[in-house]
């Protein structure tokens, strides 16, 4: 199916989340709706893109307005997903429809061909959903690139609503506690707090190049912490 253009009215739907709690379109009425779909849990660019939303969910909660994502897969994996990255909003699992594409994606338009390493392929493409409180639609980003992509729904989000950014500013290290009064953008757990983005790759090699010794200027210095005196250096015992 195509793209849901701006000023049509969103596609319904009626999913359950990670922890099995059933979220519809309906349930967000009279809302600001962010409605993000992605590829997969725990790839490289959806946990990237994920973590970002995290970050900024404070700022959306201020300004009462619900974020929600939806993506493939089963509850299981999105809940691992969920507390492997502190996630704190919903992310609903759309099942396979009878033709085996995930129904609620195809509705939005986000099941399209991609191609990667050369080959052509069906799949869901990030596409990320404005809906206002009337549940029509009223941005859309398609293919979503991750750069500023966050920031960029932000602000639109503010421009919907009427309100500043210096009004709404959060502290950064705010963003892992769960804001009252968001209760329809949140699953009804507390997220077990994980690292905060994609785990860094360490380089042994490098680590162990600093902890090597560097000939007489350590040796010099070693000899000071143990007590000896450099003066009484050549003297006979």
């Amino acid at each position: 199916m195509p793209l849901v253009n701006q000023d049509e009215p969103a596609p319904a739907f009626e999913l359950k989340d990670q922890v099995g709690k059933s979220r519809a379109l309906k349930d967000f009425r009279g809302r600001v709706l962010v409605l993000y779909f992605y590829p997969k849990d725990d790839s490289s660019a959806c946990t990237t893109q994920a973590c970002q939303f995290r970050d900024h969910h404070p700022d959306f909660s201020k300004i009462k307005a619900a974020l929600v994502a939806v993506g493939p897969g089963s509850a299981d994996s999105h809940n691992r997903f969920a507390q492997r990255h502190a996630l704190d909003f919903p992310l609903l699992v759309d099942e396979a429809d009878s033709q085996g594409r995930p129904a609620v994606a195809h509705r939005y338009g986000a099941w399209a061909s991609k191609s990667m390493y050369g080959r052509t392929f069906m799949g869901v493409t990030r596409t990320t959903y404005l809906i206002d409180a009337d549940g029509i639609v009223q941005r859309r980003w398609d293919r979503v690139r991750l750069r500023g992509h966050v920031a960029e729904v932000l602000a639109a989000t503010r421009d919907l609503l009427g309100v500043g950014a210096g009004s709404h500013h959060h502290a950064r290290g705010a963003t892992a506690k769960v804001r009252k009064g968001a209760a329809d953008s949140q699953p009804p757990f507390a997220p077990v707090r994980g690292p905060t983005g994609p785990r860094p790759r360490t380089k042994r090699a490098v680590r162990g190049r600093a902890t090597t010794t560097r000939g007489p200027e350590r040796k010099g210095s070693s000899a000071t912490s143990r007590g000896r005196n450099p003066g009484r250096r050549g003297r006979s015992p």
